[in-house]
Formats: C-alpha cells, structure tokens, sequence
C-alpha cells in the first residue's frame, strides 16, 4: 500500500497456473556427440563422432575442448562455443601401463548444444553423465558403444526445433519471479525486439532446483577470488569491453565465472526502453575458452568493435600468446598462479584495461563489496538452519560462501565459519586493489565534519548503506527495494511492450523454485545466487535509470552549472582533467577551434546537446564522486547508450563563491 500511495508500481509475485512455453526435457538434445584421444605422435584426434549434417567437427572442436595445460590435471570440464553451438566436453587423465601412451591416457568426451535457450543452451545438463562416458572409455577404450547409446538417446531427431535458428521465448516461463506493473502510457523508446532472456530463464519444470553443475553456484566464489574488484569489472561488461582472463588450468571455475560476468552485467527488461535504438546489445556475449586457434577471429572482432555500438564479450584462455597481443582484448585479467594459494599474503587477480593500465576498485567499491558480504552472510544464516546437503551436489562445486573451493581450485585456503572470516581484506589488501582516499576527499569530510559537527558524516553514511541495502533485498520477498523502482520514473512510464507484469529476474529463472508450496516445504537452494544477481541487475537498473532521468529532464540532474562552479579537474587526476577540459569546451562553446563545428555537428546527429552529472546523481547511482575512473565510466554509459555526451562534475565546497576543495 505505502509503495502505491508514493506512485510506485504495486509489488507481485507472479505464479503463472499456464505454462507459457513448451515444457523441454529436463537434458536437452544434443547435435553432436564426439570422443576426442591424445596420440602421442598425432596429438588430439577425433577418434569417434556422430553430428547433424552440416556440422563440421574435425580441425575444430579438439582444439576448443582441449585447452593448454590440461595435461597437468587429473579431470576438467570445458565449455566452449562452436558456430551456433554451446560446447561442454569433460576431461579425463587417466595413468595406464602402456609406455608407447606415455603412461596416461587422456581423452575427452564431448557435445554441441544449440544456443537456442541462453549461454550453454543448458549444456551443463550433460555434464554428470560426460564425466562418466569419459571414465568409462580411460578404462576401456574400445567401449564405444557406449557413446551411440548416448547419442541415440539424447540426439536431435528430425523436425524436432532445437536448431540454432530457434528463437527465445516471447513471455516470461511458468515460475515465480518478481514483478512490477507498469503501466502502458507511452510506446517503448527503442529495442522492440530482442530482448535479454537468457540463459534458459526458461522451458523449466515447476519443481525445478539449481542443477549441480549449474554455472551459477561459482557466483559467492567469483565474489571470494575478485573481491570488489568484481565491480570495475561488471562495469566494463556493461560498457561491452572485450574482457579476457587469462588463467591456468582447470579451468572449469574460470568458465563459470565467464558465464557469471555476462550474466551480472545484462540489461533488465524494464530498462531497455529507457535506451537509444543504437545501444549496445543488451547482453555480454561469453566465448568461454579460447585459444591460439580463435586469434583469427577475435582479430576480426577487434576491427568490427571500433563503430558506435561494439559488440563485446567475455573468455578465458590458457594460452599466455593471448594475453601478449595489446589488439584483442579491452580488458585483461591475469588469475594467480595455481601455487599462489599456498602463499603468506593473499594473491588477487591483476586487471588492466586498456593493456597496461592497472584497474583498481573505488572507495566506494569497498564499502559496497564490505555490505554486500554481510548481507549474503546474512542471508546464509537464515536459511542454514533447515538446510540438508543433498547428496546429489558435487562437492566440488560451491553453493555459498561458506563451502569449500570446487576442485578447479583445490589447493586453495580452507573454508571457515563465516565468508567474512575466510574472505575479510586486510589494510595490505586494500593497498593493492582499492584505489586510495583523493586528497579532495579527504579535505572534504574533514571540512564538513568541522561544519556540521559531524552530522553530514553520519547522514552521508545513512544514505549509502540504504541505498546498498535496497539493493541486496531478497528478491523472494513480498517487498521490493524502493530504490530498485523509484530509480528511474521514466523506468515505471514507458515499458508499454514489456506487457503488464515485467520480470526483475528473467536472467535467472533457472535458479529460482517455481511455486510457494514447493518453497514452504524446502528451502530455496539458489536463493543466494539469486539475490547475488539481482544485487547487480538493480545496480544496473539504477546507473541507467538516473542517466535516462537527466537525459529526459533536459540534460542537466539541476546541479549547479559547471561553469560557475569551478575547476574539479584536480579531484580526478591530471589525464581525466584533460578529458574533461576538451569535452567541457566542446559542450559549453568554450572551442575557438576549427574542431568546434564537428562537435556541434556530431551533437546534432546525436539528438541533442551534451548533459551535465552532478555529484548527487553520482551518488544515486552507487558511485564514487571522487573517482576519476568512474566519472570516465559514466561518460561512456552516456555515450554508448543514450548518444549523447557528459560532463560529469566533481564534489567540492565552495566559500564566498571561491572553491575550497
């Protein structure tokens, strides 16, 4: 009621009686099925196959599923995509007595999935039963038919749609996810089509639980290894940057977290139509593993990346040539060395983007990461008391925080009582992954503690953890953070094609159980991982819902005007300062050059003048005011997806007009 007497949207909980798509097999149909062996002299061939016409195997897939490095671990799972494919294929290192095979044999069982239903086209489905094929075959090479069995079994046949070309579900699928009604006032802005269902939030059965290689139980340990580092990244997702990890193998949990970064950094449905119809796509496209094999093509990405609306993605590669060549990627993360989990001092993922430039979390990025912790730790606790483990989940794959690394990490630090014990930063490690407190900022707090004795602190303080604690509120629950819906108006007036009841969750419909009964009797296994993506999907909603309000209100969030309010160059560092300078002299007519009439020009084709970011809107939208690499990000958001250009303004006091700090 009170969220309907402010004009916001009614809350509901929407559980469909319908289905309103077909229901699939729990596995889904495969298009191929191959065993790949290594030859000591011939390397990895293909060694027994079975595909659709019109799908070539040979010279490909061995080099996709078999990334460098595998001989050195015991098992992996791979996935990889092939054309219009999802692949998974499982490792296996099996010792022999046979001096001629080098006393191991190593294979790989493997299958193509369309990608007619997300990412993997729920490849991890097959997972369990690979690993098996691929164990049975190490112990006896010649049982092959034991693969046409499995082929015969979960083959596509004829005329069945699981071909790539099969489109996405128009309605949202038969399970319960939280809504808000929006009303139909205005016709969508852009982005009629296409919209972001991925990953299978769908074609899911009514009692349907987080499945036990599901890619989405590594979330609270993608949080464990980056820490708030994973917010820079989330924000380069965002911005479509083409994001390589380079690792070592297994590299199973490399791509999990490959699949989570693309999923934390979608587009919520209620957010499209709040963009320009030349935005980016509205979801990061994962490679998963890549390697000296894709140069050729993610040269060809690279070309095709540099106009307006760059598609990026998201891959990891055992190949340390990949990681050398400065073209193919935006953004490069170096994961620690496997034996770096042994050491004293915690070893922490390095990022550079672009190549060379080291990327560090804001101070805000701490204090998020510090509160998103305790409220998943939280959350734990709150449902620890009546859960069973079943006996169904591998233990090497973690469900929390709280459980023990998954295999692909197996000699990492042990697991203890809480993920605030096992995971708390030291001052070391904030020296080396946060970026430290500007000199402005600091003047700053310590002027308005002096003015206000204090209270603007503590106000300050009250109003950011509101704001992180709306967006951990449990999607389950029968209320909804007000921030995640007053983030934008905009957000709640013009979703006309969204239809009545718009899913906060429909990235993650896979993970939720569908039906309250069903919730009353068990507790809800990904309950975690879905506030986990929820958390960054309001985030998301908030970032662009503010940026649309200013668009719309004219460009300006009615702070006061750049030109009096003085030079904020110094709060961001001498090359931000630069930036800003040019683009400040292009928006406010400041150019004499001949430069200006091409940046009036390019303004015009762009639909209008440059906006003005204030440091409230910064703050509205969870960043950090004092950050040079944020107010960088926020002019790319502007210009990636709303097409026109920012200035974004610095925090700071002014005296009689004179600005202090």
């Amino acid at each position: 009621m009170a969220a309907t007497r402010r004009g916001q949207p009614e809350l509901r909980v929407r559980l469909p009686s319908v289905p309103l798509v077909p229901t699939l097999p729990d596995v889904p149909l495969i298009s191929a099925l191959f065993l790949i062996e290594f030859d000591a002299k011939a390397g990895y061939t293909v060694s027994w196959k079975a595909g659709q016409p019109g799908i070539e195997l040979e010279g490909e897939v061995e080099y996709k599923s078999l990334p460098s490095g595998l001989h050195t671990v015991s098992d992996d799972l791979i996935y990889f995509v092939h054309d219009r494919y999802a692949g998974l294929s499982a490792f296996v290192n099996a010792p022999v007595e046979d001096s001629e095979a080098r006393n191991a044999r190593m294979l790989a069982v493997g299958v193509l999935v369309p990608l007619s239903y997300g990412r993997l086209g729920r490849a991890w489905k097959h997972a369990e039963a690979l690993k098996e094929l691929a164990s049975k075959l190490a112990a006896d090479a010649k049982a092959t038919n034991l693969l046409e069995e499995y082929w015969e079994k979960h083959r596509a046949r004829d005329g069945e749609t699981t071909g790539p070309e099969t489109s996405l579900p128009k309605q949202v699928p038969d399970s319960p996810a939280i809504s808000i009604q929006i009303p139909t006032k205005t016709p969508p802005r852009g982005h009629a089509g296409n919209r972001s269902m991925s990953d299978g939030t769908a074609l899911l059965p009514p009692d349907h639980k987080l499945s036990p290689y599901h890619p989405a139980r590594s979330l609270t340990r993608l949080l464990d290894i980056f820490g708030p580092l994973i917010f820079p990244i989330q924000r380069a997702a965002l911005l479509r940057k083409r994001i390589l990890i380079s690792c070592h193998a297994p590299v199973h949990q490399i791509c999990n977290f490959v699949y989570n970064i693309s999923i934390l950094s979608n587009i919520p449905l209620p957010t499209v139509n709040l963009l320009s119809p030349s935005s980016p796509p509205h979801r990061l496209k994962p490679l998963f593993t890549v390697g000296v094999h894709d140069i050729p093509f993610l040269m060809a990405g690279a070309k095709s990346s540099t106009n307006d609306t760059g598609a990026g993605w998201v891959a990891c590669t055992t190949d340390s040539i990949l990681a050398t060549k400065d073209t193919l990627c935006d953004m490069l993360i170096t994961m620690p060395a496997p034996h770096a989990a042994h050491a004293k001092e915690r070893a922490w993922p390095t990022i550079e983007c672009p190549r060379g430039v080291l990327v560090k979390a804001t101070q805000r990025d701490l204090r998020r990461y510090r509160a998103l912790r305790t409220g998943l730790t939280r959350l734990h606790q709150q449902q620890q008391p009546s859960r069973t483990a079943s006996p169904t989940v591998p233990s090497r794959v973690s469900t929390t925080a709280t459980t023990a690394p998954d295999s692909s990490n197996k000699n990492g630090r042990k697991s203890k009582e809480t993920a605030d014990e096992t995971y708390e930063l030291t001052e070391d490690d904030e020296r080396r992954i946060v970026e430290p407190l500007s000199w402005a900022a600091l003047a700053y707090s310590g002027f308005m503690w002096w003015a206000s004795a204090g209270e603007q602190g503590r106000s300050d303080e009250a109003e950011e953890a509101a704001h992180d604690a709306a967006l951990l509120a449990d999607p389950s629950s029968s209320s909804f953070p007000p921030f995640a819906v007053s983030a934008s108006s905009a957000l709640m007036n013009r979703n006309a094609s969204a239809g009545p009841s718009v899913d906060l969750t429909t990235s993650v419909g896979s993970l939720a159980a569908a039906g309250e009964q069903h919730q009353r009797q068990q507790p809800d296994e990904a309950r975690i991982e879905l506030a986990v993506i929820a958390y960054f999907h309001r985030l998301t909603t908030g970032i662009l819902g503010t940026l649309a309000d200013i668009v719309d209100n004219g460009g300006s969030d009615s702070g006061p005007d750049p030109a009096d309010g003085g030079d904020d160059d110094d709060d961001r560092g001498d090359e931000s300062a630069i930036e800003d300078e040019d683009e400040n002299e292009a928006l406010l007519g400041g150019a004499d050059d001949a430069d200006g009439d091409d940046v009036d020009d390019q303004e015009t084709r762009r639909g209008g003048r440059g906006i003005r970011i204030g440091s409230q809107a910064m703050a509205d939208m969870g960043l950090d005011v004092w950050s040079g690499s944020d107010a960088a990000f926020v002019r790319e958001v502007v210009e990636r997806y709303f097409d026109r250009k920012a200035y974004v303004e610095g925090k700071g006091v002014e005296v009689c007009g004179v600005r202090v700090c």
